[in-house]
């Protein structure tokens, strides 16, 4: 069984992935304490890892909260993680250790097994683990912490991947797992060309989904509803009346 200090540490980095503490939210460090069993020392230790992480921010006399999302950082995040991610990636082929392979192929099988099993918890979880030991793999203290930024972001924006709706999403669901495998071929085999064509196919298959989520279908208006009927109903024309 897990201590209070490590179940903390990984309940908000969940929670967190998964939206259930919602950007800008604030952490209540006495709650946080009574609910784990631990003193607010360990809990302000936490804080501190999450910090250095990337999912909350610490603000002086203000407390901890969960790193915020505005339209800024949307576009920016759109803009720039294809580039970071083509970076890392080519240079997790030049540089990647055995044991991070190890520790891939295990991050892989529990992705596998929680899309078997529908966990949408799970699935954003494992997925983010998956390609924070690519950056592992890199071994570039320059790119390693926007790396982590950005997939924490991308696992808040894309956590509808996980919940698919339709055929469609879930033929992509299992496209994702068989992109994890090739990757991990790619690597193995320092393949740098697979590795740079999976990483953007990989980034095509939930940026549509993704953007979805930002900009979701507008809610029925009746005012527009009336203004398209008029615009279907057939015309009559006045009728002319006989000249005296």
């Amino acid at each position: 069984m897990k201590g209070g200090k490590t179940a903390l540490y990984e309940a908000l980095k969940r929670q967190i992935l998964t939206l259930e503490l919602p950007p800008d939210h604030d952490l209540d460090e006495i709650r946080l304490s009574e609910e784990y069993g631990i003193s607010r020392t360990p809990v302000r230790d936490i804080f501190r890892q999450l910090a250095g992480e990337g999912y909350i921010e610490i603000r002086e006399n203000r407390g901890a909260r969960v790193i915020p999302m505005n339209h800024g950082t949307l576009r920016d995040f759109f803009l720039v993680a294809p580039m970071i991610y083509e970076a890392v990636g080519r240079l997790a082929v030049q540089n990647f250790r055995r044991s991070q392979m190890e520790r891939l192929r295990e991050c892989q099988e529990r992705f596998r097994s929680a899309i078997a099993r529908r966990d949408p918890d799970a699935m954003a979880v494992e997925n983010t683990l998956f390609h924070a030991i690519i950056g592992d793999m890199s071994g570039s203290v320059f790119l390693k912490p926007t790396f982590s930024k950005l997939l924490i972001d991308h696992a808040r924006i894309g956590y509808t991947f996980f919940r698919p709706r339709d055929r469609a999403m879930e033929s992509n669901l299992e496209k994702s797992c068989e992109h994890h495998d090739e990757i991990i071929e790619a690597i193995e085999d320092r393949n740098e060309a697979a590795m740079v064509r999976l990483i953007f196919e990989h980034w095509e298959l939930s940026r549509g989904d993704m953007e979805m989520f930002i900009a979701p279908p507008s809610l029925p208006s009746e005012v527009l509803k009336r203004l398209g009927a008029e615009t279907r109903a057939p015309k009559v024309r006045p009728r002319r009346t006989a000249k005296a």
